[in-house]
């Protein structure tokens, strides 16, 4: 079994900032792609937000079993139908992966139905991650923590839904802590929230990174058939019923209705 990723970058950063370009040449999608090619068991390619539809075509929702979004500077350009195209897939059963900034993405925002917003600092402070649950599959081959040593500060209060899981919290050099691994599910699709990753920093490149990123994979990925509409709500007439029904007082729809949305 190959799991199917493919990595969405926004790919601005690297297009504008020397800093950023530097740190990442072949830019950040590719970086985390590569590496998740070499975690095993994954085929992992890249799209970005200026390809046609985002490179978010139907067609290649199908062919992904997990998506993995790194956004920052241009949630806004991203075009509200391929962010229902997104949501639809997650529903339907895809696995996806939100890293660091991708927080306040589109997609994250539709799927947690909160604001998503926290307290931030941008000072190259170290960050440590505690792992917070030992024997989850997403800290599998972990040390009980690890360092950054350049980090964007993230802190609480996170507003966001109350998590399935707390997988990892974080804490800065400035004394603030923060959620910073969090598992949901949304219809029948598991959803991975990573805190790291600032593009002025090598993040990406980090061994303990690019492990947690490949892990959540492998969490994440659901081998069931995907749901074709997860979004169907279909009318079920009295004489469908298993068991016999007495139809009762006055109604509004007719039977077999698509009824209102």
């Amino acid at each position: 079994m190959t799991i199917r990723v493919t990595v969405w970058g926004e790919n601005v950063h690297e297009q504008k900032n020397k800093v950023v370009a530097g740190i990442y040449p072949d830019g950040m999608h590719n970086t985390i792609a590569a590496a998740l090619n070499k975690a095993g068991g994954i085929s992992a390619s890249s799209v970005v937000l200026q390809d046609p539809e985002h490179g978010m075509s139907t067609e290649r929702l199908a062919e992904t079993d997990v998506l993995v979004w790194w956004g920052h500077a241009a949630h806004g350009a991203v075009d509200d139908k391929i962010v229902e195209r997104v949501c639809d897939a997650v529903w339907g059963g895809m696995g996806m992966i939100f890293l660091h900034s991708a927080h306040f993405s589109k997609p994250f925002k539709r799927l947690m139905g909160a604001p998503c917003n926290l307290t931030w600092r941008e000072a190259g402070e170290r960050e440590r991650l505690w792992v917070t649950s030992r024997h989850h599959p997403i800290t599998r081959g972990l040390p009980d923590h690890f360092e950054l040593e350049n980090e964007e500060m993230y802190g609480e209060p996170f507003g966001v839904p109350e998590p399935l899981e707390t997988v990892f919290v974080s804490w800065f050099q400035g004394g603030e802590v923060f959620r910073s691994g969090l598992t949901y599910r949304r219809g029948a699709g598991n959803i991975f929230y990573f805190r790291p990753g600032h593009e002025t920093y090598p993040t990406y490149h980090d061994a303990n990174v690019q492990k947690v990123i490949a892990n959540a994979v492998n969490w994440a990925y659901n081998p069931l058939p995907r749901i074709a509409d997860p979004n169907k709500a279909p009318n079920v007439p009295v004489g469908s019923t298993l068991e016999p029904v007495v139809e009762r007082g006055p109604r509004l729809h007719h039977d077999g209705e698509e009824g209102l949305r």
